[in-house]
């Protein structure tokens, strides 16, 4: 039985450039375990080399979280009965996102997203594009119609990051308030 203060968490990683992105939020996610009862993670093959290319290592390798293949259609969370919480997709390509958008499950992201939206549950699209055109926009009403967190890459600079980790962190933070998972972070007028 599920504990009911703690979350499982459906993490997907595409080959969108900003693979410091899912590094960041795995390595929080990860020293939130007082609320997070289990992550599943499904990479794509572009996911792989694009962080490779962008980080300069494999570190998705060591990650002591359970990763699925993107064709296992076994994985827990590809079924609505394994009661996951949430589902990230960070970063979120343009092409996984129009597929959700248009109700394609061709692999365990998009299957897993389509089963976040059918069971009312939270999936939240960490896109990073830009500029947009007027299909992108398009597929992110459509996602956006049907309860899923359309969650742009763009970090803020209240807080004054000096690092490209702290900026990040603004976005990943964000992300982490909109999964329900309490934090201790920057908060405008604190």
């Amino acid at each position: 039985m599920q504990n009911q203060n703690k979350q499982k968490i459906a993490v997907a990683i595409t080959g969108a450039s900003g693979s410091i992105y899912a590094s960041v939020l795995l390595k929080k996610l990860a020293q939130l375990n007082d609320q997070v009862e289990t992550i599943g993670l499904v990479m794509s093959d572009n996911a792989k080399d694009v962080w490779k290319f962008e980080l300069g290592n494999s570190d998705y390798e060591k990650l002591a979280f359970t990763t699925y293949t993107k064709s296992n259609f076994f994985a827990p969370f590809a079924s609505g009965s394994a009661k996951y919480d949430c589902m990230i997709i960070c970063p979120c390509s343009m092409g996984t996102l129009a597929r959700i958008a248009s109700g394609i499950s061709n692999d365990l992201t998009t299957r897993a997203a389509d089963v976040m939206l059918k069971e009312r549950k939270k999936l939240i699209l960490v896109t990073r594009e830009m500029p947009l055109n007027l299909i992108h926009i398009n597929n992110m009403k459509t996602i956006t119609e049907a309860g899923g967190i359309i969650c742009p890459a763009s970090p803020s600079f209240y807080s004054k990051p000096q690092t490209i980790e702290e900026l990040v962190c603004t976005v990943i933070d964000r992300v982490i308030d909109l999964a329900g998972i309490s934090q201790k972070t920057y908060r405008w007028g604190e």
